[in-house]
């Protein structure tokens, strides 16, 4: 997925824009979402009860998020190059900007359907991700560029673009050539019979 084809849309609460990337299932019952928001003054986040969310600083001087709830921790700062925090969904938070706008990767997932975890890696060369049935991978490309070295189609990614890895019925092997820094993000289902990858 190129990053010229996201969606832009406006927050939930109105108070901010995204670039939604993918939610799955695509409609307003989705499990897991990814997407990219923008954030050009201070104003309060969304609230999504019984989401999990992990957002990533992807561009700008840094981010300050201010929490009501007590065991969210009070105040967490995001800083370059690509600090991360995860919290709950429902947690009411508040964002500061430190100095000037910022674009940040924001994951989130129903908690009581799918686990998900979230990493940032260097990419030096060859990287070899094996997908399995009932799990979905994200591939984000933060850096660089980079191409699938496999029979999989999906050719060449940018900065900023974003590969989807989902396996049917089988182990799937997939390798990535190049050179930068990317998001990893693994979903699983804790559903039976749930389809992380599936976007139908």
């Amino acid at each position: 997925m190129p990053a010229s084809g996201y969606n832009r849309m406006r927050w939930k609460n109105g108070a901010g824009w995204t670039s939604e990337i993918l939610r799955v299932p695509d409609s307003d019952d989705w499990q897991w979402r990814l997407s990219i928001a923008e954030i050009e003054a201070d104003a309060p986040f969304s609230a999504f009860p019984g989401m999990e969310r992990e957002l990533v600083l992807l561009s700008g001087n840094g981010l300050r998020l201010r929490f009501d709830h007590d065991s969210a921790g009070g105040v967490h700062e995001l800083l370059p190059p690509h600090h991360k925090l995860r919290f709950a969904g429902e947690h009411a938070a508040f964002g500061e900007l430190i100095d000037g706008p910022t674009r940040d990767f924001n994951m989130m997932w129903k908690r009581d359907s799918c686990t998900a975890q979230l990493w940032h890696r260097p990419l030096v060369g060859t990287m070899v991700m094996f997908v399995d049935p009932g799990e979905a991978w994200a591939v984000h490309m933060l850096a660089g560029q980079a191409r699938f070295a496999d029979d999989s189609g999906l050719g060449t990614m940018q900065m900023g673009d974003t590969a989807i890895l989902v396996a049917e019925d089988k182990r799937m092997r997939h390798v990535l050539d190049g050179g930068g820094e990317l998001l990893l993000i693994r979903v699983g289902s804790t559903l039976p019979g749930f389809r992380s990858g599936s976007s139908n």
